[in-house]
């Protein structure tokens, strides 16, 4: 009893420890993987009551209120609908026992910490967010740029296409390029799977 009382008010009654892919199995989260779909986890981090799972998809997170009970909320955060933002990783001093992985996913900020002794891979996880946040920027960037592209475009055809006597199909021919277009770019420049990212960076 007074072992627990004392990892409470240290903060220590929650460390996360990083669990083994040979052991994924055996967590919760996995039981709500889209497996079927192609989703597989690269990282999981558990503590006594929540679970951050990191799939090539999405993060999963397994919210306990406490570690006496068994209720969980359930939530889920596609990486091509939220955004990664603000990665940072804060190292352990001499005394310290925790280590923290911080980073936004849409308006969501998570601060997970961790046992310093899983410095090494929760670096790996780092170098893996801190990648995923620079392609999402990027993607961002040109997309933004591509649609500014298109809408001058527009506007030059919309011009043309109001001094011709067909103008209902050239408006037609014009709302089907655009729909195509902001199709395909999307399919381009919004990533679903960053299943390579995670293969090149997690070493676990």
């Amino acid at each position: 009893m007074f072992g627990k009382l004392a990892a409470d008010a240290l903060g220590l009654s929650d460390l996360g420890t990083i669990i083994k892919p040979k052991d994924f199995d055996k967590t919760d989260s996995d039981d709500y993987v889209m497996h079927e779909d192609g989703e597989n986890i690269y990282f999981l981090i558990k503590s006594k009551t929540d679970e951050y799972c990191f799939t090539n998809q999405a993060l999963i997170h397994l919210d306990g209120t406490s570690a006496i009970s068994k209720k969980r909320m359930l939530r889920r955060f596609p990486y091509s609908t939220h955004k990664i933002t603000g990665v940072a990783l804060e190292t352990a001093g001499t005394v310290d026992l925790d280590i923290e992985i911080k980073f936004s996913i849409g308006p969501h900020q998570y601060s997970i910490d961790v046992y310093k002794k899983h410095l090494e891979e929760v670096k790996d996880l780092y170098k893996a967010l801190q990648k995923m946040a620079e392609i999402m920027h990027e993607n961002e960037v040109a997309l933004e740029y591509a649609r500014q592209s298109l809408e001058s475009a527009q506007n030059t055809l919309g011009r043309v296409a109001g001094i011709q006597a067909d103008v209902a199909n050239q408006f037609k021919e014009i709302n089907q390029y655009t729909f195509t277009w902001l199709t395909e770019s999307k399919e381009k420049y919004v990533v679903k799977d960053f299943g390579k990212v995670f293969e090149k960076f997690i070493n676990n």
